[in-house]
Order: structure tokens, then sequence, then C-alpha cells
């Protein structure tokens, strides 16, 4: 399964996550710190969502309220909620 999610308060513009099962198989976003985003896709592909989630929620970005990875967690809570 494929979602796509349009981050909010953040520098990404968009987040599309392939899903198996309950294991990211790939994340790709758009816009945002290139390195940074591309650290964060190298390590939560392969990685249970739940894990992922409760990993990287919570996380701010200087003094925003949310950052990227934390934007990631919505996504990934939003896609466990749809999944009941």
């Amino acid at each position: 399964m494929t979602i796509c999610y349009a981050p909010q308060g953040v520098c990404s513009r968009a987040m599309t996550v392939e899903i198996e099962g309950d294991v990211i198989r790939r994340l790709e976003v758009e816009g945002g710190c290139s390195g940074n985003l591309q650290g964060i896709s190298r390590l939560v592909e392969g990685m249970p969502v739940e894990e992922a989630r409760r990993r990287l929620a919570g996380i701010r970005c200087g003094e925003k309220e949310t950052s990227c990875p934390d934007q990631l967690s919505r996504a990934l809570a939003r896609w466990q909620q749809e999944q009941k």
C-alpha cells in the first residue's frame, strides 16, 4: 500500500510511504533537508510502522512545534487508524 501525506509546518512538501504488511518498504520525501531526509528514509526502510512512529513522534525542528520526522510519525499514525 502506498500512502501520500502533505506535511504541515515543515520544509518538506510531500511524503510518499510504501508499506507492505506493517513494514515500511520505501520512503520518499519531496523538499526539506535532502541529506537528513535521505538518512531518515534509509533508517526507516525495513522498520515496522509502529516502531518508526514511536521513535519519530515529538521530534522538533528548532523552534517549530514539529519536524519532518514528527510529520512522518503523524502520517504513519493516520495510516494505522485507517487500518482499524
